[in-house]
C-alpha cells in the first residue's frame, strides 16, 4: 500500500524520516511517496486533504482536524524551542503596545504556531506579512520590516547577520503554562484502516529510534536537504526539536496539546474542534 507522506528539508523531520523512507527499518507492505514542503505550504495542503499523512503546525490542526488525526509520533514539543521575535536594532516592548498599527512584522505564515504565539501575546498586532520562514532575517536586514518572527534555524543564526532578539515568545508560553510548547506534529488521513493508522504510528517512532541509536546513517540525506546549513546549526536544530516528545507524545505532550487549544478557544484564535484529536492508543 502506497501512502502520500508530506515534511519539510528541516533536519529534524529529516532526521526523523530517513530511516522510514529509506527503508532502513522494516515497512512491511507499506511504501511513502515524499513530498517536501515549508511547514505553512504544507499547512495549506492538509486544508486541502491532499496528504496521507503530513506535518503540519498544531496551530494549522485546529483547522484540519475534520479529515486527520494527530499520530503520538514524530511530534514537535520540548522547552526553549519557541520562535523569536527579532528585529534590526533594539526594540522597547512597551511600543508594541503602544505603536501597533505602525509596526509591520513578518510572519512565517498565518497558520503557523508562531503566529498563533504572537497573538496570544500581542493581539493587536495586525499588519502582518506573510512570508518564507527563511526569507525574514534579510527582510529586515534591508529594512522592509519593523519585526520578524523566526523559527527553526534562523534562532541560531540571526544574532551573526547583527539582528536583536525582543521577546522569546516559547519562555512566554512556558511561564503562562509550565508546559512543553507545541510546535508542529504528524498527522493521518481519519479515513484510513485504523490498522494502517496503528502501523503508521509505530514505524514513525521505530524510524526515530533508529535514528538516534544510529545518528550519522542519515547524515548525506539530511544535508542534501539542510540549504546549505552549516553542520554546526544543523546538529543543534535536531537536538533542539527532536527528543521523548517525538517518540511518543505521552501524558505530557498531551496535556501542552490541549493547553494550546483550550487556550486559542479562549480567545477565539481557533474554530470550535469538534473531533477527537488524538489517535486511539
Amino acid at each position: 500500500m502506497k501512502l502520500t507522506l508530506g515534511f519539510s528539508p528541516c533536519p529534524n523531520d529529516t532526521f526523523i524520516f530517513d530511516a522510514l523512507i529509506h527503508k532502513k527499518i522494516d515497512t512491511g507492505n507499506l511504501d511513502f511517496e515524499v513530498s517536501f514542503e515549508d511547514v505553512e505550504t504544507l499547512n495549506q495542503q492538509a486544508f486541502n486533504n491532499q496528504l496521507d499523512i503530513t506535518k503540519l503546525s498544531y496551530h494549522a490542526f485546529a483547522y484540519a482536524n475534520e479529515n486527520y488525526q494527530l499520530l503520538d509520533s514524530g511530534s514537535a514539543l520540548g522547552f526553549g524551542v519557541g520562535p523569536l521575535l527579532i528585529s534590526h536594532k533594539d526594540f522597547d516592548l512597551e511600543r508594541l503596545k503602544t505603536s501597533q498599527a505602525e509596526l509591520k512584522i513578518g510572519i512565517p505564515g498565518k497558520y503557523t504556531t508562531a503566529n498563533f504565539l504572537l497573538s496570544i501575546a500581542y493581539p493587536e498586532l495586525a499588519n502582518k506579512e506573510e512570508m518564507l520562514f527563511s526569507d525574514i532575517e534579510q527582510k529586515l536586514i534591508n529594512k522592509e520590516i519593523d519585526l520578524g518572527l523566526i523559527i527553526h534555524e534562523n534562532r541560531f543564526t540571526y544574532q551573526d547577520k547583527g539582528l536583536v532578539k525582543i521577546m522569546d515568545l516559547g519562555d512566554f508560553w512556558e511561564q503562562h503554562t509550565g508546559c512543553a510548547i507545541p510546535l508542529g506534529g504528524i498527522v493521518i488521513k481519519r479515513d484510513l484502516p485504523e490498522n494502517i493508522k496503528q502501523e503508521v504510528n509505530r514505524l514513525i517512532k521505530e524510524s526515530i529510534e533508529f535514528a538516534f541509536t544510529n545518528p550519522d546513517s542519515g547524515i548525506e540525506f539530511i544535508k542534501k536537504h539542510a540549504q546549505a546549513m552549516d553542520e554546526e546549526v544543523m546538529f543543534k536544530h535536531i537536538e533542539l526539536y527532536v527528543n521523548e516528545y517525538s517518540k511518543n507524545l505521552g501524558p505530557e505532550g498531551r496535556k501542552a496539546i490541549d493547553n494550546m487549544f483550550n487556550m486559542a478557544l479562549e480567545k477565539n484564535v481557533i474554530p470550535k474542534i469538534s473531533k477527537n484529536i488524538y489517535l486511539n492508543p
